[in-house]
């Protein structure tokens, strides 16, 4: 495809690997049974596919807590099984989109292990951490998946910042040595031909915790740019969406600029949360207004 737009002209299809297809018989989906089912997906039609995630993770938060951006993790095969599926795709017509999350890592990353060691650990400022006192943590940010965002590590008298799970530590985008590890990482799965990338809740990472900002921060787009200038725009043709939450229609606009100077696309989520009773969580519903649901969608038709 010698199309820099053909994302526009096909079907992307996701597959969750662990349920799609097991080739090996132990009840865990995995590469080699996606590989077997190419033909399959070429004849429907498929012109991408959307991996969740499949790099090397604990699975605390389902791959979501990656320890090893340049490895697969072994419920799902091999590295060269990884390359044989972006090859034997690539002879179909099929584009592999990877999903990464540069947000944050596992607490099993080398990076984090390294940096809970020392203040002095020189990647130790790959985190957000903040002085303290045990049991006061710096503020009360919230993580999404409850209590505090903040975690006491006693052996260095520091918290580091969780704004999800207190297994995936949130990177510090600040430090240009992390922004430059993650752009060679992306590189380096580019080189070896992926079609692109889905990046988790990308939105987060100019966060500002003093100041409780976690999406939009003042930053965020300046990172963003950065990122596709050093990684996407070298390739020319990837597709990359970002899962962004805290995307207005116009917030929007910025990370889709025909210009490529950000993103291909983004998901928003203005929608989701329309059925949700108002200062409650997402299982605490209330009957979905449609008047409202249509004009927020139609706000997307422009």
């Amino acid at each position: 495809m010698e199309n820099k737009n053909w994302w526009k002209e096909i079907v992307v299809y996701q597959i969750y690997p662990r349920s799609f297809q097991d080739s090996n018989g132990d009840g865990i989906g995995d590469l080699k049974g996606i590989v077997s089912r190419l033909e399959y997906l070429q004849q429907l039609g498929v012109g991408a596919i959307w991996l969740s995630p499949v790099c090397k993770s604990p699975q605390d938060d389902y791959g979501y807590d990656i320890s090893d951006y340049r490895d697969i993790d072994p419920m799902f095969g091999s590295l060269d099984d990884m390359e044989m599926l972006i090859h034997e795709a690539g002879k179909r017509d099929i584009r592999i989109i990877m999903d990464l999350v540069l947000n944050h890592t596992s607490d099993e990353h080398p990076w984090f292990q390294e940096a809970k060691k020392s203040k002095e650990n020189p990647y130790h400022d790959y985190y957000v951490w903040r002085d303290g006192v045990e049991g006061m943590p710096p503020n009360d940010l919230g993580s999404t998946f409850g209590g505090s965002a903040w975690e006491w590590v006693p052996e260095i008298g520091q918290y580091y910042l969780h704004l999800f799970s207190v297994k995936q530590p949130d990177l510090n985008w600040e430090n240009p040595k992390v922004r430059q590890e993650i752009y060679e990482m992306i590189n380096w799965w580019i080189s070896k031909g992926v079609g692109g990338f889905r990046l988790d809740v990308i939105d987060l990472i100019g966060k500002e915790p003093d100041l409780k900002i976690t999406s939009n921060g003042p930053n965020l787009h300046k990172y963003i740019r950065e990122l596709s200038k050093e990684t996407f725009q070298k390739a020319g043709d990837l597709l990359t969406v970002g899962e962004t939450w805290g995307a207005t229609p116009e917030i929007a606009k910025l990370y889709s600029n025909p210009d490529g100077s950000e993103f291909s696309m983004v998901f928003q989520f203005e929608h989701i949360s329309l059925d949700e009773q108002e200062g409650k969580g997402k299982w605490d519903l209330k009957p979905l207004d449609f008047l409202e649901l249509k004009k927020v969608l139609s706000k997307w038709q422009t």
